[in-house]
């Protein structure tokens, strides 16, 4: 879950949903979105999980999976696809079948009261500075992925490597005083 601090770190933020068309609740009356901080965003680089939402699930199956969706109301869903306009990419399955839309819009970010992540509030929603494309979802793993070895790689250069601790141990002990 993309992780926002300090001062102003909510507001303005450049956002992209992955709003998928079988997405609506059997009422209608809401929408679920997979809402992510766009890699682009000044505060996206740095960001091992970009989605506004990420709740670990296990399957039946006992596979560990990943529901990055949250619920937002049609009126909210307008609102959203107001903000982005034509900045707009179809998601395609594998069969090149239309199966939802990207939409790239700019808003204010705030916990969720229901659940767990952070929502959109859409009474704050505009337009985003980047334009999504169809690169748009491969740029956003590969920041994640990119964040994620940015990070390993620092906390493997804080930790000493176990062959100079053997090099200091050795080191030490010839250092110590022959008695007698």
């Amino acid at each position: 879950m993309a992780i926002l601090k300090g001062k102003g770190a909510m507001t303005g933020v450049n956002l992209i949903a992955k709003v998928y068309k079988n997405g609506v609740t059997k009422d209608g009356k809401s929408q679920y979105a997979d809402v992510q901080l766009d890699a682009r965003d000044p505060r996206g680089p740095e960001q091992t999980n970009l989605h506004l939402k990420s709740d670990r699930v296990q399957g039946e199956d006992g596979k560990v999976r990943y529901n990055n969706g949250a619920p937002y109301s049609t009126g909210q869903m307008e609102e959203i696809v107001k903000a982005a306009g034509p900045n707009t990419e179809p998601i395609l399955n594998k069969d090149g079948t239309e199966v939802g839309t990207i939409y790239g819009f700019k808003g204010n970010v705030m916990p969720a009261t229901r659940g767990t992540g952070l929502v959109v509030n859409t009474k704050s929603v505009e337009a985003s500075e980047f334009k999504v494309d169809d690169k748009t979802l491969d740029n956003q793993f590969t920041s994640m992925r990119a964040a994620r070895a940015a990070r390993a790689a620092a906390k493997e250069s804080q930790a000493p490597a176990p062959e100079t601790k053997r090099e200091q141990a050795a080191e030490v002990e010839v250092e110590e005083p022959a008695v007698g």
